[in-house]
């Protein structure tokens, strides 16, 4: 049985987007292709830097001509004569399937600054509809603070966890579904019709014209906001059932009380999602007990049982029998180790500082994210695994005296190579 109360009426979905029948925004297009908003859609654009689309402008070319651009992209916009160019696909390799991509979509430069300013007005609109329990792609939201909940949960005694996956979210998202909860809060016809173009202007990859007659682009400006919009339904339902859910895009996790709990929130997961035109992984979905473990937004969460040899009193660290852990999983340890790699190959034409200047950002990228997890070891292993790397490259080889001639104190003092366990918060604390 449910250990949760299930609704006899069946709810129009819909109505989630405006609960409180507020009214709608007429009058939004002038407000899209206003110059001042254009102009900041572009700087932000610029700032997000990427490459161009289809066309082969890059950022550069567009910024040269500028305000022919944005005046262009104003008149259309007034008009009602824009029409979005399709995205280029650009394949990604699939973290979990090794030889298999999924594809990226990259709009042009030009219709970037349009989705850019599109969604400079729609953000406003949607925000404060959108549910607690969602944090992807949310200003004042980030990764940690959707860890940080599930960890609450899980310390409350919430440690049964529905660890769940959608069906190729992106590419299977209903337009007339998202058009249509888009309207519960937007009236005017030539934003909507503007959002439609963009949803169905297809993609071009290998020579070939591909139509779009579902998903949106996983890499365009809009995306994110339009997905949070079709899934808030789901999010409000669940959390309304009394399900601890927490989503961050289209990964998300339930914590239950129970493994018959957490049976139910599947099942009540499944209908709702069904009725927003979104699947459930059955592959990828699954229940399981926070002893066993499971991973979110790229940690590996688990209460250790290994047992420990010496009395609490005599343990310094924060070591528990039973206490909850969470790390890096392998496979972004594993990523992390091939980019470290890929830039310290020993052909590279590029001396020390200049090594060491490429490596930094990615050390310190995915240093400061994993940084309060139980890293430590790891940190200093690979620490060392990394110094190994730069000598290789110095010495075109792996076997060489590099710790002699290259010591860690000058790569990291006059190198200013970055080390990832001073950028743990109670280590570097301790060094003040």
């Amino acid at each position: 049985m449910s250990e949760k109360p299930v609704h006899s009426r069946r709810r129009r979905l819909v109505d989630w987007i405006n609960l409180t029948g507020a009214k709608k925004v007429h009058s939004l297009i002038d407000k899209v292709y206003k110059r001042k908003n254009l102009e900041m859609a572009w700087e932000k654009v610029k700032a997000n830097r990427g490459s161009g689309g289809v066309d082969g402008q890059n950022l550069e070319a567009f910024e040269a001509q500028l305000n022919q651009q944005l005046d262009r992209l104003q008149r259309e916009l007034k008009e009602d004569t824009y029409q979005p160019l399709p995205v280029r696909q650009h394949p990604i390799p699939k973290r979990d399937k090794p030889g298999e991509y999924r594809m990226l979509g990259i709009p042009a430069i030009y219709d970037r600054v349009c989705q850019q300013a599109l969604l400079n007005r729609l953000e406003p609109i949607f925000e404060p509809l959108f549910d607690d329990a969602s944090f992807g792609y949310r200003r004042g939201r980030s990764t940690k603070d959707a860890l940080r909940k599930v960890w609450k949960e899980i310390q409350g005694g919430s440690e049964w966890i529905v660890d769940a996956d959608l069906r190729d979210f992106f590419g299977s998202v209903d337009h007339e579904k998202l058009l249509t909860l888009v309207a519960q809060r937007v009236a005017d016809g030539r934003v909507l019709r503007l959002i439609k173009a963009m949803l169905k202007a297809g993609s071009y990859g290998k020579g070939q014209l591909f139509p779009s007659e579902r998903g949106t682009p996983q890499g365009g400006v809009v995306s994110p906001t339009l997905s949070n919009i079709l899934l808030t339904p789901f999010d409000r339902e669940m959390r309304l059932r009394g399900y601890q859910l927490t989503r961050f895009a289209d990964d998300w996790v339930i914590t239950c009380k129970s493994a018959a709990e957490a049976r139910a929130a599947v099942e009540a997961a499944g209908r709702i999602l069904r009725q927003l035109g979104v699947e459930l992984h059955p592959q990828k979905t699954r229940i399981v007990h926070v002893r066993e473990g499971f991973e979110f937004l790229g940690y590996k969460i688990k209460r250790g049982q290994r047992k420990l040899h010496l009395p609490a009193s005599k343990i310094r660290s924060q070591a528990r029998q039973g206490a909850l852990y969470a790390y890096p999983k392998e496979k972004s340890i594993g990523r992390f180790m091939d980019q470290v790699r890929q830039r310290t190959k020993r052909l590279r034409p590029l001396n020390t500082t200049e090594l060491i200047a490429e490596l930094n950002p990615l050390l310190r990228g995915w240093g400061e994210y994993y940084k309060r997890a139980h890293v430590r070891k790891l940190f200093q292993r690979l620490d060392g695994w990394i110094r190994r790397r730069i000598w290789s490259h110095r010495y075109r080889r792996w076997r060489n005296a590099g710790w002699k001639r290259l010591p860690a104190t000058k790569l990291y003092g006059e190198y200013e190579l970055v080390r990832l366990i001073d950028l743990i918060p109670s280590l570097a604390s301790r060094r003040c």
